[in-house]
């Protein structure tokens, strides 16, 4: 490929418009109907340390497949600073309002079905409190009760074992301090 024909591509590559938040949801919908997955959804932005925590240990060698076997992870973009706002996605900050984290800083995750109801999300409330009624997000989940409130989400939406519940507690520990 020639020089021009490289930065020609780049250039049409770096003007493609960002995706809405319906199109990547419905994307994940589709993708975990026929997987027989959840959908897991992290709110994000480029300038939040604690979202590329979250991401490097989901992502981790001993995590990834885990989290992949059971989940169809997906990325909405957020909060930007106003130098960024294009990579923003179309519709997520609706989307996290509706589910009371625009107040609740980032990340924000939530878990979804493949119809797309509400199962979990990343808030910490009184048991038997209702998904409706707001509650303090976990986002990254770091201390020993947020770890724990993290591992119930994912017992109660996933098939992970005790051991592979333990395993991804330990990973998040591991990165909290770094």
């Amino acid at each position: 490929m020639t020089t021009c024909a490289l930065l020609l591509f780049i250039t049409v590559k770096a003007q493609q418009p960002v995706k809405s938040a319906d199109i990547i949801l419905q994307d994940a919908y589709k993708k975990a109907a026929k997987e027989k997955k959840k959908v897991f959804v992290i709110f994000h932005a480029s300038w939040c340390g604690w979202c590329h925590k979250m991401d490097t240990a989901m992502n981790d060698a001993k995590c990834k497949k885990l989290f992949t076997d059971n989940y169809v992870i997906t990325h909405l973009t957020v909060l930007e600073s106003d130098k960024h706002k294009d990579l923003e996605n179309p519709g997520a900050m609706e989307l996290l309002k509706k589910y009371h984290g625009d107040k609740q800083g980032i990340p924000f995750w939530l878990v979804l079905d493949k119809n797309g109801k509400l199962l979990a999300d990343s808030q910490m409330r009184p048991e038997g409190t209702s998904l409706d009624t707001p509650g303090q997000n976990i986002g990254y989940p770091g201390s020993k009760e947020e770890i724990a409130a993290f591992q119930q989400v994912l017992k109660t939406t996933s098939a992970l074992s005790e051991k592979e519940l333990s395993l991804i507690g330990e990973r998040f520990v591991e990165l909290k301090g770094k």
